[in-house]
């Protein structure tokens, strides 16, 4: 009889993003199909809150330990698992040794974006399945990387762009399939906020709670500044990839889900950091076009100082020769070719449904319970990822080509079978980070 945690180990082989089984009457019939998922959530701040209320609302989940290397954000994050899910994890600061521990069968990387390919490769190398939060890479060597690991290695990896798994917007993927707004030939992406300066940063002491080195990684060392933990790491390019994947990422996703493509022939970026003069590194305005063989085309619109709405804040719109659809978290509305309103459908059946949010102060939202179902769906069932890392990482690679189009100032050919510049020696220079002695991901 194999056991539990070789079947867990193997149901990934052979899935690769396929559906294995065809009825879910099967599902009972195959060992462990009824067992409890043992997650280890790697990284304590917002977005762990939020996953880990999804996985305490699936039956299949169970939180087995956390890890942060800042002890503050640990015991904080291990009370809330205690008062607020029911769930005891064990903590550890240093993640390699969750890796090591043969209870755990998926690990939840929710970390600074420098960690997130590293930590999620070296843990399908130890066996584990991986959710990954986006995005799922922090250059475009990582994400190339990420993908021959998952290949190699056959663990179910999926990345946390949760609207992958919308009712609505699965639903408005299938009508614009089926011709509701005709031929569609463009989409926009757009996030608009009103985030504060950051300051310029101040060398000063290491909080004793925080292991700094440990936190740092695979990142060249620096000194320790008072305005980069435990958020603004986001705008730094030691750490973060700006904007354009911390927020564009869902939206960019979604165009390209609905539009249908891959990778582009042609990218061109125009922006800066132009609303406020501070430690910034990446731009606070960001305009990407993004060309398609056969004439498709898709921008992001992203305003990170200036939250004027557009169409709510954050969204997607999706041309097409008959009308348009605009997609967000809550809703799917179509409109007609003169943007009168057709018919809108909301995540949760109405308007007014107090269920319709999609996300609260810790990104807890229904989307990330159901993406996080489909995870373990997939590891106990064979149930077809909604992102699998393969498909995940054009979105992310997508990113990554709007910031190296931005950085250099230059239209940029795409390989469109690939996803890498053609003939391009500055996005040769860009395509890969310089890595802390031994730190750097390998196959």
């Amino acid at each position: 009889m194999t056991s539990r945690r070789t079947f867990i180990k193997n149901t990934a082989m052979g899935v690769a993003g396929a559906t294995l089984l065809t009825s879910a009457n099967s599902y009972g019939m195959i060992l462990g199909a009824n067992d409890k998922i043992k997650f280890a959530i790697i990284g304590c701040g917002g977005r762990a809150y939020g996953l880990a209320k999804a996985i305490g609302d699936i039956e299949q989940g169970e939180i087995a330990a956390i890890c942060d290397v800042d002890a503050t954000r640990l015991n904080a994050f291990k009370e809330f698992c205690k008062k607020d899910i029911g769930s005891k994890p064990k903590t550890e600061k240093d993640f390699r040794n969750l890796l090591e521990d043969k209870n755990i069968d998926a690990i939840v990387v929710a970390t600074p974006e420098h960690w997130h390919a590293p930590m999620a490769i070296m843990g399908m190398q130890a066996g584990k399945h991986v959710y990954v939060e986006k995005p799922c890479s922090h250059n475009p060597h990582e994400n190339e990387l990420i993908v021959e690991v998952q290949k190699k290695y056959g663990m179910i990896c999926q990345m946390g762009n949760q609207q992958r798994s919308s009712r609505t917007s699965a639903l408005a993927v299938q009508d614009i399939r089926n011709g509701i707004i005709g031929d569609v030939y463009a989409a926009k992406a757009v996030y608009a906020n009103a985030r504060k300066p950051i300051g310029i940063g101040k060398e000063v002491p290491v909080p004793e709670t925080l292991d700094w080195d440990l936190w740092q990684g695979p990142a060249p060392r620096e000194v320790y500044r008072d305005n980069v933990h435990p958020y603004n790491w986001h705008w730094f390019r030691a750490w973060g990839t700006g904007e354009i994947h911390n927020n564009g990422t869902h939206e960019i996703d979604i165009c390209r889900w609905a539009l249908g493509v891959d990778y582009p022939n042609r990218v061109v970026s125009s922006g800066g950091r132009l609303s406020h003069k501070d430690d910034w590194e990446f731009f606070d305005t960001q305009m990407v076009n993004y060309e398609f063989d056969g004439g498709k085309l898709l921008t992001w619109d992203g305003r990170s100082c200036n939250a004027f709405k557009s169409i709510g804040g954050r969204g997607a719109v999706i041309f097409g020769t008959e009308g348009s659809i605009h997609l967000d978290r809550s809703k799917y509305v179509h409109l007609d070719i003169n943007g009168k309103k057709v018919n809108e459908q909301y995540e949760n059946q109405t308007k007014e449904s107090k269920a319709n949010k999609t996300s609260d102060t810790i990104g807890f939202d229904g989307l990330t319970v159901s993406h996080m179902q489909n995870f373990i769906n997939a590891i106990l069932k064979g149930e077809k990822l909604n992102s699998p890392i393969a498909d995940a990482a054009i979105s992310t690679q997508l990113c990554h080509l709007g910031n190296i189009a931005q950085d250099l100032k230059e239209s940029l050919n795409i390989d469109i079978k690939t996803g890498r510049v053609l003939n391009n020696k500055g996005a040769e220079m860009l395509w890969k980070r310089d890595y802390e002695k031994g730190w750097e991901p390998k196959l």
